[in-house]
């Protein structure tokens, strides 16, 4: 995805009162680290800030007084029960350098009549350029029959893109809904009866 633009200021201030007050004039706080720097104490704008975040993995270009620089988020702390962030942690990045993330996983289509689809893992983790990171990889399950398993390494990956995430482990299983699975138990079960009664 594109860039996300945001102006950010530097702040001095730090703790939990001055952390209220950033909040309570609708801005959220954060802290910029990476490469070595020293981490960078900044304040957000509030509103933009949260529909930016609403991008996984997006990446930010902020402007800091006279400079930019690219960021994505690593972590967001969510107050308990209201809809408010209270603090974001920024990584930097550079054009060129790849980073780990987890990328959601996108399940697409219907697999075969009877069957249903178990998502074993919601994410998997890759190594991708910071300033092109997937938001999502589909995972088709069209027509798929029952006992089938996708796995890690059957996701098709975009050009750059490394999985880290081991190649054997399951993605999405493919299976038969139980109720109906002990029905077909039961008939079979019956139908071996009946024949015993008859040869009897």
């Amino acid at each position: 995805m594109s860039e996300i633009k945001l102006t950010a200021e530097t702040r001095t201030e730090f703790g939990k009162g001055a952390a209220r007050r950033i909040r309570r004039a609708n801005n959220i706080p954060a802290v910029l680290y990476g490469h070595g720097a020293d981490p960078v104490h900044l304040t957000l704008p509030g509103h933009q800030t949260m529909l930016a975040v609403r991008h996984t993995n997006a990446l930010l270009s902020l402007t800091i007084g006279d400079r930019t620089e690219l960021a994505v988020v690593k972590d967001v702390q969510r107050h308990p029960w209201r809809p408010e962030i209270e603090h974001i942690d920024l990584l930097l990045v550079r054009q060129g350098e790849k980073i780990a993330v987890d990328v959601a996983v996108h399940v697409v289509g219907e697999s075969a009549p009877g069957t249903i689809h178990l998502v074993e893992s919601q994410v998997l983790s890759v190594e991708a350029p910071a300033t092109s990171i997937p938001e999502s990889f589909e995972v088709s399950i069209e027509g798929r029959p029952a006992g089938d398993t996708i796995t890690a390494g059957d996701v098709e990956l975009p050009e750059g893109v490394t999985l880290l995430t081991e190649p054997e482990y399951a993605v999405v299983l493919i299976t038969e809904p139980r109720g109906e699975a002990a029905d077909d138990e039961s008939e079979a079960s019956a139908a071996e009866s009946s024949s015993e009664a008859s040869a009897e």
